[in-house]
């Protein structure tokens, strides 16, 4: 089953842990074994898998992203002035794809799953396919 999410971001530059909603749809759906897949369908946003112990780690990405990606760059071309976000949001990927085992994600002990939003403040979606098996 595809299960729709909505959120609000808060910042241009952010990464929300949506950890929680995956594992509630986990047990909504009963599902022991399987996958699941975390999607982003912004061209501006991403998902990805990293620590969620410490919050430093993801004030260090979204610092690293930005210099790596300046919001401004005399060489950017794209009308809408938002070259960087997309760069961002290729860079970490618009999916990731968590094993289910006995119910519960095949997580490290300190990963997270995140939304990461590159452009916002923006209301925006993500999809979680369950798959049993």
């Amino acid at each position: 089953m595809l299960h729709k999410f909505t959120l609000q971001t808060s910042k241009r530059d952010e990464m929300i842990d949506v950890t929680t909603q995956v594992e509630e749809m986990i047990r909504a759906e009963k599902i022991d074994e399987g996958v699941a897949i975390v999607y982003c369908p912004h061209t501006t946003a991403g998902i990805t898998i990293n620590e969620n112990a410490d919050p430093d780690v993801v004030r260090d990405m979204l610092m690293r992203l930005d210099e790596v990606y300046p919001w401004e760059h005399p060489q950017y071309r794209h009308a809408e002035g938002n070259t960087a976000s997309h760069l961002k949001a290729s860079t970490v990927g618009s999916s990731q794809t968590i094993i289910i085992e006995r119910g519960k994600l095949v997580l490290g002990t300190w990963q997270g799953i995140y939304f990461c939003e590159f452009d916002g403040p923006r209301r925006r979606n993500f999809f979680v396919k369950l798959l049993r098996g």
